[in-house]
């Protein structure tokens, strides 16, 4: 095995083996060898291995060898590379140890751009072995397609040139490009040898070819589609009349990209293994190169749809458009301007103070204070303080009269978050509050008018609470009188990715990060796991990721959302019987509780009713299931 071992400009050295058959160094975060060098461009060299010997080649820079300007060079052991500031000093196994590398010089040798190549590429390799000329003849086209790169407007543009390349380079008379989008693969690019795009692209290609190269990530090489064991007998073989094939995926650690794909509908045997070959090292390479220039032009076009997108979902501060969101921002619309009391529910991390300040700005009230108080994050004996205000000596520690939120509020609105929270006694004190519209600090007797409007918020189901007498009804009733319900994160289709790339996008910004997106294996484990903290857990994790990550694009390990993460897939028995017990469950809450009438209902015998709660109970409690008395039945 050979190596190379790299002494960077600030005097860092460390080896690396190089394993693979193509090898890519520059300064760019997914190159095999990164150098760590700001002279050093983005994509600098290719290192090929012939199977017998070391070729290196330029992609956009040149470079010296033993102290020698050089295009390409067959590497020997102990050969010197200088790129940029950086030195590297390749060996072989079979060969005596690389030297030391000697120290840096102090004149740093420029990286320039590539002299232009003549019109024959082959011109420059003509008198080189068959493999090594071809190899080159080869870097040389990945050269002139890097520039060319370079000067794609569009997206579009530059998927056509990838094509028009790979057409050319096993001189194929069509190629399609396949790309994995959302863990789907879908067609991009069909062009012919003239340099145009197909219409009629879906209908020219083999499904069942594709899919087994996207499977199992391997190139295939077909002589005669129609003719073959494995293929003659598929529909899209025989209908499109199939003769020579080729296909190799895309893969860049480990994940698949897409598959590329030419063919000739007219000739057998059009193919031979080494242009498989060819357009295997064409794919990897063009890969890697291809995937920086559609990061940039990507996040260009994600940067306008983003805005675009944040624009038609953005209702103030919030963002979001589905059906769920569209229905508060209605009722928003509608209570606003008025002084109702607003009670928003939903679980934690919904965004709830959010609404609340919507509420506020969309109100008359907007040019007063908008004044918030987390009634479960102050203790008990404390909280009374906080919404009242007290006078100077009213209890230990109480040097100075100090005004409530309720005061400081007048004016606007007071958000009371987590009401749910709020103990027994000081309920009847609020209470008091909100139908006097006067309060009273603590140590004092004089009554104070507030002029407030009070919106409040909870993660609990105050209903169960007033049943419990752990919630005052009057109280209830009276913060109730509209309800703003938001839904999880989890019920909000593609406002998640929105939300996720808006967090990305200011985080990145934030802390100077390279991440520039999620991966599609990301977007599948984002779109299946719960969410359970909603857009704060969200946020939370795409803070950490961007923070971390040490790639442009975030996979699922970034976000920590591995598999054994995810919420399983339940059975299909399974998931049916945790709809029945919560369906049971909503129609006995709606019939007051009423095991009877709820049996009545749903259209079953009273004691699959009497069964199905003794099953809670037992089950809440830990203990074994009653016995089966016979009485269940199937509810559905």
């Amino acid at each position: 095995m050979a190596s190379l071992t790299v002494r960077t400009p600030d005097g860092k050295v460390r080896t690396v083996l190089l394993r693979k058959r193509i090898t890519s160094i520059g300064r760019a975060a997914d190159n095999d060898v990164q150098l760590e060098d700001p002279s050093v461009p983005d994509s600098a060299l290719h290192l090929l291995f012939d199977g017998t010997r070391y070729s290196l080649g330029s992609l956009g820079a040149t470079f010296q060898v033993n102290g020698k300007k050089r295009d390409n060079h067959v590497l020997a052991t102990d050969d010197v590379i200088r790129v940029g500031g950086t030195e590297l000093v390749f060996a072989r196994e079979d060969a005596a140890p690389a030297r030391p590398p000697p120290a840096p010089a102090p004149a740093t040798v420029s990286v320039t751009h590539a002299p232009e190549l003549t019109a024959d590429p082959d011109s420059h390799t003509r008198d080189m072995p068959g493999v090594v000329g071809r190899e080159l003849i080869l870097l040389r086209r990945l050269t002139a397609f890097s520039e060319r790169l370079l000067g794609s407007s569009s997206r579009d543009e530059l998927l056509e040139s990838l094509m028009d390349e790979a057409i050319e380079v096993t001189r194929a008379d069509k190629g399609f490009l396949i790309l994995r989008e959302n863990g789907e693969l879908r067609m991009k690019v069909a062009r012919n040898l003239s340099r145009e795009n197909l219409e009629d692209a879906s209908e020219r290609l083999s499904d069942s070819i594709i899919e087994k190269v996207a499977r199992t990530r391997k190139p295939l090489i077909v002589s005669d589609a129609l003719d073959d064991p494995e293929f003659k007998s598929s529909k899209s073989v025989v209908n499109l009349k199939l003769l020579s094939v080729m296909c190799v995926p895309l893969v860049r650690n480990d994940e698949l990209f897409g598959v590329l794909y030419v063919g000739n509908d007219r000739l057998v045997n059009r193919f031979e293994p080494k242009s498989l070959d060819m357009l295997t090292i064409f794919a990897a390479q063009a890969l890697l190169l291809i995937q920086n220039a559609l990061l940039v032009n990507d996040l260009k076009l994600d940067n306008t749809e983003l805005r675009k997108r944040l624009d038609d979902t953005r209702y103030g501060e919030i963002v979001g458009a589905c059906q769920g969101m569209l229905d508060v921002y209605k009722r928003i619309d509608k209570i606003a301007p008025t002084d109702i009391s607003v009670l928003i529910t939903g679980e934690t991390g919904t965004g709830k103070e959010l609404i609340a300040r919507e509420i506020h700005r969309h109100s008359p009230r907007v040019k007063g204070p908008f004044v918030t108080i987390n009634c479960g994050a102050i203790p008990e004996n404390l909280l009374e303080s906080e919404l009242f205000g007290h006078v100077r000596g009213a209890f230990t520690g109480a040097v100075n009269t100090k005004v409530g939120k309720f005061q400081a509020a007048i004016g606007g609105t007071l958000f009371l978050d987590e009401i749910g929270e709020m103990p027994l006694q000081l309920q009847v004190k609020l209470l008091r509050a909100l139908q006097e519209k006067v309060v009273y600090k603590v140590g004092d007797h004089r009554g104070e008018p507030v002029d407030i409007r009070v919106v409040t918020a909870t993660n609990r189901v105050l209903e169960d609470e007033v049943r419990k007498g752990t919630f005052r009804e009057d109280l209830y009733y009276r913060l109730n009188v509209v309800t703003l319900k938001l839904p999880p994160l989890r019920e909000r289709g593609e406002d998640l990715f929105v939300l996720g790339k808006y967090f990305l996008q200011k985080y990145a910004k934030e802390f100077g990060s390279k991440t520039k997106g999620f991966s599609p294996s990301a977007t599948v484990a984002m779109k299946k796991y719960s969410w359970p903290g909603n857009i704060r857990e969200l946020e939370n994790r795409i803070k950490k990721a961007v923070v971390l990550a040490d790639k442009p694009l975030l996979g699922p390990d970034d976000l920590d959302l591995k598999p054994e993460n995810l919420e399983p897939v339940l059975p299909l028995a399974d998931a049916r019987e945790r709809w029945q017990k919560q369906y049971i469950q909503e129609v006995y809450e709606r019939n007051n509780r009423n095991k009877t009438k709820t049996a009545k209902d749903l259209g079953v015998d009273p004691r699959t009713i009497f069964r199905h709660f003794e099953k809670l109970e037992a089950e809440k409690n830990g203990g074994p299931l009653p016995p089966d008395e016979g009485g269940d039945e199937e509810l559905l």
